[in-house]
C-alpha cells in the first residue's frame, strides 16, 4: 500500500521542489503538478508530488495519518479522522454499505 504524505514547498530545484512533511525534508519530483511555489501544499507518493492541495486538506490527512499511526502501535486510536470510522456508523448504514438490507423501518 502506498499513502500520500502532505508536504509543504520551501524550496524549488528546476522540475523538483524541496518539501518539508511528517517524514522531515525532501527533494520532490514536481512534473506531475506543474510549477509550484514556496508554501504550496503538495500530496506526495513516493517522491512524486501527484497533486495540490490545500493546508485545511493536509491538516484532515495529517489527523488521519496520526489516527493510523496510533492503531498500528496499538493505541487506543483516538484523534480526529477526516472520514467517518465504522464504530460510528449505525447498523442500519453499515448494511447499506454491503449491499444487505436495512432492519429499520420499511418505507412504503
Amino acid at each position: 500500500m502506498c499513502l500520500g504524505i502532505p508536504m509543504q514547498v520551501t524550496a524549488i530545484d528546476p522540475g523538483h521542489a524541496w518539501c518539508d512533511g511528517r517524514l522531515g525534508r525532501q527533494r520532490v519530483r514536481t512534473a506531475l503538478v506543474g510549477e509550484v511555489a514556496v508554501g504550496d501544499w503538495l500530496l506526495v507518493f513516493l517522491d512524486s508530488a501527484q497533486s495540490r492541495i490545500g493546508a485545511e486538506r493536509a491538516r484532515e490527512i495529517e489527523a488521519t495519518l496520526d489516527l493510523v499511526e496510533s492503531a498500528m502501535r496499538g493505541s487506543g486510536g483516538e484523534g480526529d479522522a477526516s472520514f467517518a470510522l465504522p464504530s460510528a456508523m449505525d447498523m442500519d448504514f453499515l448494511r447499506s454499505l454491503s449491499g444487505g438490507r436495512s432492519h429499520g423501518k420499511e418505507q412504503a
